[in-house]
């Protein structure tokens, strides 16, 4: 399985350069991750990023909440020290406009499970 360290400055950084696309490219990715991850093939990356797009964004706040969700579940499962459930907070951020720092919370709590299940992997940035 391949699994993918991000730097959350470098979500930062590349959101912006990029208007947002990047962020596109993420919700694919994270839900590409999380579908391998929870072997759950009800997850449709394609879908995610094409409701996203086609509803301007609103889905995008949606699904902050449900991968938030998702990443909690994960990280109970795996046993990551202190997990809790962000789900709210990653909802709400971008219904204020800081889609981006929900990116960057989700990202941070993903890093923390890829950690978790390989201790000394190798720090992707992409």
């Amino acid at each position: 399985m391949n699994y993918e360290k991000r730097s959350p400055v470098a979500v930062l950084l590349l959101s912006i350069v990029t208007c947002g696309i990047y962020q596109l490219y993420l919700i694919y990715k994270v839900s590409q991750e999380i579908r391998d991850f929870r072997g759950d093939n009800s997850i449709s990356p394609g879908t995610e990023l094409l409701l996203s797009i086609i509803t301007c964004g609103l889905y995008e706040i949606y699904w902050f909440y449900k991968y938030g969700r998702l990443v909690f579940d994960m990280q109970q499962r795996v046993g990551v020290p202190g997990a809790s459930d962000m789900s709210l907070v990653l909802l709400l951020l971008p219904v204020f406009g800081f889609g981006v720092v929900s990116m960057l919370l989700l990202q941070t709590e993903l890093n923390r499970i890829w950690d978790t299940i390989t201790p000394g992997g190798t720090d992707g940035v992409s």
